[in-house]
């Protein structure tokens, strides 16, 4: 049978370790700290048993008190909505050309757009609404299908390019990479960039205008400035939705990007689709 060694200096027994030198005395644990202790655990055992605590296979244990943050969300959803519905009712059948006649409706327009564009559009269109490479620049006036409320409503209802709904804005440039020699599309790639005030190669530039001219003035223009009722961009500004230095162009003539927006008319209420056309359109480039 072991002894218990005593330190000389205290008269306290030992644990038995030692470090350096300098050994761990077997101090009896504070009483007020043992209680706190056991409270704790006794506490967390009926915790468990009163609130949803223990996952499994399909959610969690639902405890005695059935208790649900979800529901507790849900409430306050369902009171808000109900608060609400008349201005939800009057957003979803206002005339949006006479939405800002309606300071009240408009306000509260603009702030629930907000927030829709917060939760569904920034990851695309940036917090900001600035944009970025492939997702145009909301703040500005260049519009590929107008920029007027209505306008902005139909593009938010019905999208880009996409397959779901019929009545999206549809436009595609053609793949002129197996259309048009190398030489050719370099040409007119120094063409776009003489009529965008940029630096370029005028000998090749005047050939481009004679390409330009054949096959793209027909969307764009025969100055390049566009045509919003195809979806045709203005080439003559420093806007540039996939970039506007002479390998992006080259890039966009030989194989187009041709990006997609998700028809929100089927994600969205009426009232949510108007709200943030609303919100859109008050950023500053709206029309």
């Amino acid at each position: 049978m072991s002894q218990k060694e005593i330190d000389e200096a205290t008269g306290v027994d030992t644990t038995g370790h030692e470090w350096d030198g300098i050994k761990e005395l077997n101090n009896p644990l504070p009483r007020w700290w043992l209680w706190t202790f056991y409270i704790t655990i006794i506490w967390g055992i009926g915790y468990t048993i009163a609130y949803p605590a223990w996952p499994l296979v399909q959610g969690a244990t639902t405890g005695l008190l059935g208790y649900s943050t979800r529901a507790e969300v849900q409430t306050d959803i369902d009171r808000y909505k109900t608060q609400n519905a008349a201005l939800e009712t009057a957003l979803a059948a206002v005339d949006l050309e006479t939405l800002a006649d309606d300071a009240g409706l408009n306000h509260y327009a603009v702030a629930s757009g907000g927030a829709v564009f917060r939760s569904q559009c920034s990851q695309c269109h940036g917090s900001g609404a600035a944009g970025a490479k492939g997702y145009p620049n909301l703040l500005d006036d260049d519009w590929l299908w107008g920029g007027t409320i209505e306008e902005i409503a139909f593009t938010v209802n019905h999208g880009v390019r996409n397959e779901v709904d019929g009545d999206a804005r549809y436009s595609q440039m053609p793949p002129f990479g197996e259309v048009l020699e190398p030489a050719e599309i370099d040409a007119v790639a120094n063409h776009v960039l003489k009529i965008s005030g940029q630096e370029n190669d005028a000998a090749l530039a005047a050939e481009g205008a004679v390409v330009f001219e054949e096959q793209c003035a027909a969307c764009h223009g025969d100055t390049g400035t566009g045509d919003r009722d195809l979806g045709a961009p203005n080439l003559t500004d420093a806007i540039w939705l996939y970039g506007g230095d002479a390998d992006s162009i080259r890039t966009s003539i030989t194989t187009p990007w041709n990006s997609v927006m998700p028809a929100w008319g089927a994600r969205l209420s009426p009232s949510q689709v108007n709200a943030v056309a609303a919100y859109v359109h008050q950023l500053g480039g709206g029309e």
